[in-house]
């Protein structure tokens, strides 16, 4: 795990809006298409991959978004413990998929920054920057979507109602905080 220094400072708290990063969760990339890597990350996930698109699954420990045909991000619905960076998770899906030469599996725990954000206005702020229409989007629990929030890739994740987690990667995060910050606080 890196040295993590975090540019997001505090949480922020606005009119029926919340904004907070989520961290450390574990976030691992797992790539594949053939029969045996559904079944073999079904069998170690103890869940079924997303095979439609913008859509996402969850179990009582795990998140998995569906980002292409062959392509899924896995995180941690808990915190994990900052100081380790080995998750037996990990380990387990790398000798049952990329051992194997059925698929491939890359730690991005520390490439992404999850960031929620809670509130009867969280569309309202990503309208401001996103040209993505969220009208059906909000409206499904688990849906997920890979757009542009003010100029910055992100993954958007429709976790409940009046709740997404957002991700980006670390180096752009610092500047999606401050515009999200303004945006929220002209609401």
């Amino acid at each position: 795990m890196l040295n993590y220094n975090s540019p997001i400072k505090e949480n922020k708290n606005y009119s029926d809006l919340t904004i907070e990063e989520i961290y450390p969760v574990m976030k691992l990339n797992i790539r594949g298409k053939k029969k045996e890597f559904f079944s073999n990350v079904e069998k170690t996930l103890n869940m079924i991959l997303p095979i439609e698109a913008n859509t996402s699954t969850t179990s009582d420990k795990l998140t998995s978004i569906w980002l292409s045909p062959d392509e899924w991000m896995i995180f941690s619905n808990d915190i994990i413990e900052k100081n380790n960076n080995n998750y037996e998770l990990e380990n387990l899906l790398f000798a049952n998929i990329s051992k194997n030469n059925i698929g491939s599996i890359s730690d991005v725990t520390d490439q992404y920054v999850m960031i929620n954000l809670k509130g009867k206005k969280i569309f309202e702020l990503l309208s401001s920057g996103c040209p993505f229409n969220f009208n059906e989007f909000k409206k499904k629990n688990g849906a997920s979507t890979q757009t542009i929030l003010n100029h910055i890739d992100v993954i958007i994740h429709h976790k409940t109602i009046n709740s997404i987690n957002l991700f980006v990667k670390r180096s752009f995060s610092e500047h999606l905080w401050s515009w999200m910050n303004d945006a929220a606080s002209r609401l």
